[in-house]
């Protein structure tokens, strides 16, 4: 791994479970996050992602990448657009610094709207383990 490298996008639906299966994973019983017409009563069209999920979301993307002995020292995310159902939110990453087995990654989450999530994750990968960056046809 060096720095530069591209992470491949990983997009991912945002369907009303995912949304509601996130804030109760969480334990995120505010009402915007399930209720419909409760989030219309507080300005939003609808019902959207709570930043725990946002950040599970994050995580995933990055030990996906590099693989199941990648261990997250950081993540440090802030919010922008929110996630909508019926929206796909595509995440895309880029490493910026290595120090020996350690990696930071600057990373995007971005929907129809904008950008949804914008931050730096720090992941080590383990010496003598796969970094998940292989050939661009064996991209993990």
């Amino acid at each position: 791994m060096e720095a530069g490298d591209e992470l491949p996008p990983l997009e991912i639906p945002i369907t009303r479970t995912l949304i509601v299966a996130g804030a109760i994973a969480s334990r995120d019983y505010q009402d915007v996050h399930h209720d419909t017409e409760l989030a219309h009563q507080k300005g939003s069209p609808d019902i959207f992602m709570n930043i725990l999920t946002t950040n599970g979301l994050v995580g995933r993307y990055i030990t996906d990448h590099f693989g199941p002995t990648a261990v997250l020292r950081k993540v440090a995310i802030r919010l922008g657009a929110p996630n909508y159902p019926g929206d796909t939110m595509v995440l895309t990453g880029c490493v910026e610094e290595v120090d020996g087995d350690t990696a930071t990654v600057r990373v995007v989450g971005a929907n129809g709207i904008g950008k949804h999530v914008t931050g730096t994750v720090t992941v080590t990968v383990p010496a003598g383990e796969p970094s998940g960056i292989t050939s661009a046809e064996g991209r993990a």
